[in-house]
């Protein structure tokens, strides 16, 4: 039994560190139709390292205050000394945080390939997060990638409920694994394959099918709350195969699960929704299933 995924989003935790990308963050916010109770907290943290720029950094938080007021938003500004990661997650757990949004990068000490902040952040957290990525064009293609695991099944959920802007062209992608050979040696020193041609043939014919009912059932899913989305079915690599249909396709925003279901089934194991975080060309938001932690 999957639990029901929460449909209302009341308090958004806004991981801000004056960055560009924490700006777009903010707008990929505006975005989002909310209700009126709806409230945005401004989380700024900074280290003591950076205790020597508290203007500067009073100064960006003003900026960031600036913009959401721009927006019309129902906001709170936090400005906390501390460590970014540790005190991101432990406000996020005292305030029961229903979403946390971020931008990829950081800027001075906290730059990087995503930013060891927003890294920690969607791996040790325990909530819904979403990593901003610039340039951000607004939330237009959205691409839900699933390996039939129940926090997948979980994620659909969650995304069937979640405010999406109306318009939104939303596709589903599972990604068929590659059969592997195993091979046998023979005291005599021949290597001898476990499999036949004919077992290969049949186990992709019936993982195939497997995929084609995974997509399916996701659909059905999505459609209970009113949203269609086109079936993507790929083989391969499964991280590849996603990175490469987000470039070549301009996703906005990718979505997954953080586990799946097994070593030999499932490949949203944190290696695959790692390195989608990680690596995407556009921002992504994690699921974390209360059903598999």
């Amino acid at each position: 039994m999957i639990a029901p995924a929460k449909n209302r989003l009341l308090d958004i935790l806004l991981a801000d560190d004056g960055s560009l990308d924490a700006h777009s963050a903010i707008q990929f916010l505006a975005d989002l139709p909310h209700e009126y109770e709806c409230n945005v907290t401004a989380l700024r943290v900074f280290s003591p390292l950076e205790s020597s720029t508290y203007e500067q950094v009073e100064s960006q938080t003003e900026k960031t205050n600036d913009l959401l007021k721009s927006y019309n938003f129902h906001f709170r500004s936090e400005l906390i000394l501390g460590y970014p990661v540790d005190t991101i997650i432990e406000y996020a757990s005292q305030h029961a945080s229903d979403l946390i949004v971020m931008g990829a990068k950081g800027t001075g000490r906290l730059a990087g390939l995503l930013g060891s902040v927003a890294s920690h952040v969607v791996h040790s957290g325990q909530w819904p997060v979403v990593i901003v990525r610039q340039p951000y064009n607004g939330i237009k293609r959205v691409l839900l990638v699933t390996d039939g695991s129940q926090a997948s099944r979980y994620t659909c959920d969650y995304l069937g409920a979640f405010p999406l802007p109306k318009q939104v062209s939303l596709e589903v992608m599972h990604v068929i694994p590659f059969v592997k050979t195993s091979y046998l040696v023979e005291p005599a020193g021949l290597v001898l394959p476990m499999l036949t041609p004919e077992d290969e043939t049949r186990i992709k014919q019936e993982n195939e099918i497997q995929g084609h009912d995974i997509l399916e059932r996701s659909c059905f899913e999505l459609s209970l709350h009113g949203l269609y989305a086109k079936k993507v079915l790929r083989s391969g690599d499964a991280t590849e195969q996603i990175l490469s249909y987000i470039r070549t396709n301009q996703i906005d925003l990718v979505v997954c699960g953080s586990r799946g279901i097994g070593n030999l089934t499932g490949w949203l194991l944190g290696s695959v929704s790692r390195e989608i975080v990680q690596r995407a060309s556009c921002s992504v938001m994690v699921v974390r299933s209360p059903a598999v932690n």
